[in-house]
């Protein structure tokens, strides 16, 4: 239990069994890889989430972000624009909605808790502003991007976008000095400061990385439902934290890994298509979501804490 991944592998081994004992196509491949498909807007927004977590912040407003996207980005293309402009335009949008966050906790020092949590209902509001209680349909031509396919028919296009971004950014949390600049914010930012560390600047554009991933995962949306509403991600917050927090990324700050935040999420989606098989409620599903997260913190605190007892026996 020294790796953090290995809290979110061991459970997602357990809902496999589960999975597996509840139905025989729980195992087909290509069921599995379309049913995880339908998480990779959370997935995404993960990414983004372990960087803002990991530097010590939160961002409440990610997925407010993401439905102002889907809004905008559909509007924009009913009124004739053409489909590369207004997706770039869209996902621009997105990165700009991160950064107005980030200038507000890096230059105005405001506590990023207070700050995401206004605009986690500005951005909404916009949004429904826009919409009203309509929905815009996305280009025919566009929608669908959950069937499309990788060559070979098995591997959706959205499934190898959520792990080639994943991939490269886990590297880029990992390996890079951006990466060790944020961990080490995370773990003391006064000490940062003192060493010389640009700290406002790497704030800055860790909350447009997460307004980025926001903006990529809206259009996505948009593709996948084929339509777009003010309240698509609705509470996506909850889940979106939950993985962060579950892959074993501290929400203290200081601490993260993306592979654990990918076997969250692959954990996340195995728990929602096992219970979907036993015909559970979504309510529910949430409940036993929460319970999941309670329990692997739990499971980490006692194995923190027998740790450092064992530090504290041997220094004795």
């Amino acid at each position: 239990m020294k790796r953090a991944e290995l809290v979110p592998l061991g459970l997602l081994a357990a809902a496999m069994i589960a999975g597996g004992m509840l139905s025989p196509h729980f195992w087909d491949l290509r069921y599995l890889l379309d049913s995880t498909s339908l998480h990779v807007e959370t997935g995404l927004l993960v990414i983004g989430m372990t960087f803002v977590i990991a530097l010590g912040q939160i961002d409440l407003s990610a997925a407010s972000n993401l439905a102002l996207v889907s809004c905008a980005t559909a509007k924009l293309l009913q009124m004739g624009v053409h489909p590369a402009v207004g997706i770039c335009i869209g996902i621009g949008l997105g990165t700009m909605l991160g950064i107005v966050n980030g200038l507000l906790v890096a230059y105005a020092n405001l506590p990023s808790f207070l700050v995401t949590l206004g605009t986690l209902a500005l951005y909404r509001g916009i949004a429904q502003a826009l919409m009203g209680a309509a929905s815009v349909k996305f280009p025919e031509s566009l929608c669908g991007i959950d069937r499309w396919y990788l060559p070979g028919g098995i591997v959706p296009v959205p499934f190898a976008v959520f792990v080639v971004l994943a991939a490269a950014f886990g590297v880029a949390l990992a390996k890079t000095t951006f990466g060790r600049r944020v961990i080490a914010i995370g773990a003391n930012s006064t000490a940062s400061e003192y060493s010389a560390i640009k700290v406002n600047r790497i704030v800055l554009s860790v909350f447009a990385l997460s307004g980025l991933m926001a903006g990529i995962a809206g259009v996505m949306m948009d593709s996948r439902l084929g339509v777009a509403r003010y309240d698509h991600a609705r509470g996506l917050e909850l889940e979106v934290i939950t993985a962060t927090v579950l892959g074993g990324t501290s929400i203290y700050g200081g601490k993260a890994t993306m592979t654990g935040s990918f076997l969250a999420l692959l954990l996340m989606a195995a728990v929602h298509v096992s219970l979907g098989l036993a015909n559970v409620k979504t309510e529910i599903q949430l409940t036993i979501i929460g319970a999941v997260l309670v329990l692997t913190l739990a499971i980490g605190g006692v194995f923190s804490g027998a740790k450092a007892g064992g530090l504290a026996g041997r220094a004795e």
